[in-house]
């Protein structure tokens, strides 16, 4: 059964004390969603002062997106602060700069490996978030079947087991690199346990994002592909409300889910 969640980084504005932390997961919890991912909370609010108030909240902490320099070199003390958090998910956000060209990419996988690893090892799972970033093709450097035209996102499928790195697949951000969403969700459906849900509308010719369901990606479609694939958490993402309240838009979000059935 797929559960959504909120996606903290919409409400970043609101989780840089803990007061205002506080707050915001009992708004969270009083929109109706039980589960939230962590991202650009204060680094001066403990896991443990984390995990009560969400407990208290009835929420559930299913992802985060983590510092690459922790993931890299604070690998055990960032899987035990996973464990008092209760959160088997430890996520990328995007990949460090420095990686995202054929030369340096070959070093992403060679570094990241081994915390996968040792994540993996401690019953969790390294999750990496794409952007349109990594439907750029180029023929990387020292890397097995490297071509013009494969993919950023294709060398990381092959260079980690599924085992070693899931993907947080973000529904927005396909659809912005021009691709199928559903062919993959179809194509990862083993590796997706966490997605960001987040649409995507027209504004003055461009593309700006919406709460989920309020603009025009097939979510019908979505949903169906989800539903056959590995996912659990559908966790709702506004990256810019354009002004609009952020509770405003992921209430809307929730409210659309759950008249499709989900909550």
């Amino acid at each position: 059964m797929l559960q959504t969640g909120a996606q903290l980084y919409t409400v970043r504005s609101y989780t840089q004390t803990i007061e205002d932390f506080t707050c915001t997961i009992q708004k969270i919890a009083d929109i109706g969603y039980k589960a939230v991912q962590l991202s650009a909370v204060s680094k001066q609010i403990k896991p443990e002062q984390i995990r009560e108030i969400c407990d208290r909240a009835g929420i559930s902490i299913v992802l985060t997106h983590s510092d690459p320099e922790r993931i890299l070199h604070d690998t055990d003390a960032l899987i035990k602060e996973h464990d008092i958090l209760g959160c088997n998910y430890i996520g990328l956000g995007c990949m460090p700069d420095k990686y995202r060209t054929k030369e340096w990419l070959s070093h992403f996988i060679s570094d990241f490996k081994e915390p996968a690893k040792k994540i993996a090892a401690a019953g969790k799972l390294f999750m990496y978030h794409n952007h349109n970033l990594e439907f750029e093709t180029f023929a990387a450097e020292n890397l097995p079947n490297a071509a013009p035209n494969r993919r950023i996102l294709e060398y990381l499928l092959e260079g980690f087991a599924p085992d070693e790195m899931g993907i947080t697949l973000d529904t927005y951000w396909v659809a912005a690199a021009g691709a199928d969403v559903c062919d993959w969700i179809s194509q990862m459906s083993n590796r997706i346990p966490c997605v960001h849900l987040k649409d995507m509308k027209v504004k003055n010719w461009q593309p700006v994002m919406a709460p989920v369901m309020e603009g025009n990606l097939n979510f019908s479609a979505i949903f169906h592909a989800l539903e056959a694939s590995n996912c659990k958490y559908m966790l709702v993402e506004q990256d810019d409300c354009y002004g609009e309240s952020p509770f405003d838009c992921l209430k809307t979000s929730y409210e659309n889910l759950a008249n499709a059935g989900y909550r």
